[in-house]
This record gives structure tokens, C-alpha cells and sequence, in this order.
């Protein structure tokens, strides 16, 4: 089922997602669901949080990105189901690139993230996995990775670049933003 995507100014986007527990009610369904609403998006990730559930999961899939002879070689097969992640052994190196995000249409910014981590979370048949990930699949896994933690594009980027955002964040939480996929404006009694 594709539920909404919760846009920008919803103050579940804000909070720090909770711990899922093994025997969450119907995880495999929300899991699915959570794959068919981020592909009907056309995006590469997906948390919890950003179909209004306080939830420390992401899906990702940056296997588009793996693809052809300049594919980023750490994104062929990177098709993932993060429970409770935990990243750690964060690079010192770092890079900017520019991101976009499924609750936030029409913006995109460069954002500084480190370009090698470490990450240790359940997967969908609650294994313990640890790897080590670099390149897009890392900066894959930071961005879903913030959502767990109250955090978005925005929060990285300087204040008066925030500034020069406003008008454009509070259209988007009033739905004032064209989409085509299914969102959830928090300011409006409109639906996409």
C-alpha cells in the first residue's frame, strides 16, 4: 500500500524516532509498504518518520547509482532494511554534495557528510549486521539515518542559506508545492 509521504513542517520530521521492537505489530507489511511508497516516488530511501511513524527504520536502495561503467561500485546490490541503525567509525574525510528529500519536493542543497562509516543494525529478518559502507551508499544511509534523528537537509545548511529557504519550506508544509506522488502537508487540509 503507498501511504503519504508527511511533508516538511510536520513535527514528526523534528523528533527522535524510537526503537522498534521485535515483535512490532505487522512490520513486514509497514516494511512493504515503505518499499512500494518510496519506489512510487522515484526516491532512493525512505524513513519511518516520513510516513508519520516514529520509528527507527529506513529502506534504501542506490542499486540505480551501482549501474553502468561509471556506477558507484559501493551501490551495485545496495539494497537495504535498516532497524535501529547505529553508525559509528565516521570518516574524517568529507564531502558536499548536493541532496534532495521526498518531504521536501522541489529542493535540493548541497550537504557535507563524512565519505566512510560504519553502520550495525537488524535487518528485516532481525540479523545483526555490521559493514562498512563508502561513497553514495554512505551519504544514503546519513541522509535516511537524520530522519531518525529529527534531522533534514535544512539543519545542514547554513542559517542565512535557511533564510533564503523559508518562504519555500513554509509553501511546502501548505502543500503549496507541485508533487506526484501522495504527501501529507502538515498546514493544509490538502492531500497530494
Amino acid at each position: 500500500m503507498i501511504r503519504p509521504i508527511v511533508a516538511y513542517g510536520d513535527p514528526v520530521l523534528k523528533k527522535e524516532a524510537e526503537d522498534v521492537e521485535q515483535n512490532h505489530p505487522d512490520l513486514s507489511s509497514l516494511i512493504d509498504d515503505m518499499w512500494e511508497t518510496m519506489y512510487a516516488a522515484d526516491g532512493v530511501g525512505l524513513a519511518a518518520p516520513q510516513i508519520g511513524l516514529s520509528l527507527r527504520l529506513f529502506v534504501a536502495d542506490g542499486s540505480p547509482f551501482g549501474e553502468g561503467e561509471d556506477g558507484d561500485p559501493g551501490c551495485r546490490d545496495f539494497k537495504r532494511v535498516m532497524i535501529n541503525p547505529v553508525l559509528f567509525d565516521m570518516s574524517e574525510e568529507e564531502n558536499v554534495m548536493e541532496e534532495g528529500c521526498l518531504s521536501i519536493p522541489g529542493i535540493r542543497e548541497p550537504v557535507t557528510r563524512p565519505i566512510k562509516l560504519g553502520v550495525e543494525y537488524f535487518d528485516q529478518d532481525w540479523n545483526l549486521v555490521e559493514e562498512q559502507l563508502d561513497g553514495l551508499a554512505a551519504r544514503i544511509v546519513q541522509h535516511e539515518n537524520d530522519h531518525l534523528d529529527g534531522l533534514m537537509i535544512p539543519d545542514h545548511i547554513p542559517a542565512a542559506k535557511r533564510l533564503l529557504l523559508h518562504g519555500k519550506l513554509r509553501d511546502i508544509g501548505l502543500g503549496k508545492v507541485p508533487v506526484d506522488y501522495k504527501m501529507r502537508f502538515p498546514k493544509s487540509k490538502k492531500r497530494g
